[in-house]
């Protein structure tokens, strides 16, 4: 899998260095290019190799907040919040996942996006979304995974998933989660009707908390802004930069750093939340839904 960063060239996953260096890369990246200057005019200001300026902004070398300070007095960052968060970034570059003890897992670079994020935006136009799935909807998704796993590799896939969910309800700092499902996903039975009735079930309890919002888009929605398929609209508290978009492809994920990118993707989704029904209808469009699936569990039931 190749994750691409921006307009930038790939960086395979496998060498992918931690997330915190990758965004704290694209952030010097953007402050140097507001201020016009080139890769080699802060190399000759600085004393240093072009090369190591491309591999920091590119997150393929370490930064140190030495670096980052020298970075941010030639760029003329003088607010010094930006300043220490960007030195607390590459101060803590260096940390490694939870994750990463399950061995390889696949959007292991949005997962740890993901962990650090304050809000997600994301619109689902094929399935429940990983953080909102239940166990048995999770495991049947899972086991279709092309190229398929083995029975050790679904496990801790799964048990990934679910860990993934502890972030979502944290009771200090609960993740602020906004989804816009295509009506579709309510009715694709995955992993039996039972399994949807339960999965639709937790959807509406997840609904109804303060923190989640969850709204369909209709079919008779027609046209809508969505129909180039999924994307994750991810922001973090407390540090710079517009957030990060993410779009999920079957050979390689997408992650968009640039504000024009992010501010064009959070147009989209405002439109797709217009379009969509509000959470009060979507709730009773789902309750339909799980009565519709009740119905097929009751035919397939044994006499």
């Amino acid at each position: 899998m190749t994750v691409r960063t921006g307009g930038r060239a790939p960086v395979p996953v496998k060498q992918n260095p931690t997330i915190r260096r990758i965004r704290l890369g694209a952030e010097l990246r953007r402050l140097r290019m507001a201020c016009g200057l080139t890769g080699v005019q802060v190399a000759d200001q600085l004393l240093i190799s072009q090369p190591k300026i491309s591999l920091m902004e590119t997150g393929r070398r370490a930064i140190s907040p030495r670096d980052v300070r020298d970075l941010c007095r030639l760029y003329g960052v003088v607010d010094h919040q930006v300043v220490d968060a960007l030195m607390r970034m590459a101060g803590e570059s260096g940390r490694r996942g939870w994750w990463v003890a399950y061995g390889e897992v696949p959007y292991a670079v949005y997962i740890g996006l993901e962990t650090e994020a304050s809000s997600i935006r994301s619109y689902e136009p094929l399935l429940i979304p990983g953080l909102f799935q239940t166990p048995a909807y999770a495991a049947a998704v899972v086991s279709e995974t092309i190229p398929r796993p083995t029975s050790e590799q679904a496990s801790a896939r799964l048990e990934v998933r679910m860990r993934r969910q502890h972030r979502a309800h944290h009771p200090a700092r609960a993740l602020r989660l906004w989804v816009v499902l295509d009506e579709s996903v309510l009715q694709r039975v995955v992993g039996g009707p039972d399994t949807m009735r339960e999965q639709l079930e937790r959807l509406n309890h997840l609904g109804a908390q303060p923190h989640i919002t969850v709204q369909v888009l209709p079919h008779d929605a027609g046209a809508h802004p969505g129909v180039s398929g999924q994307f994750s609209l991810l922001r973090f508290t407390g540090e710079p930069g517009a957030g990060t978009v993410y779009l999920e492809r079957l050979t390689s994920d997408l992650y968009l750093e640039r504000q024009a990118d992010v501010q064009r993707y959070g147009v989209m989704y405002d439109h797709l939340q217009a379009q969509a029904l509000s959470p009060e209808d979507t709730a009773h469009l789902i309750t339909h839904a799980i009565k519709v699936h009740a119905g097929r569990s009751d035919v397939h039931s044994p006499a």
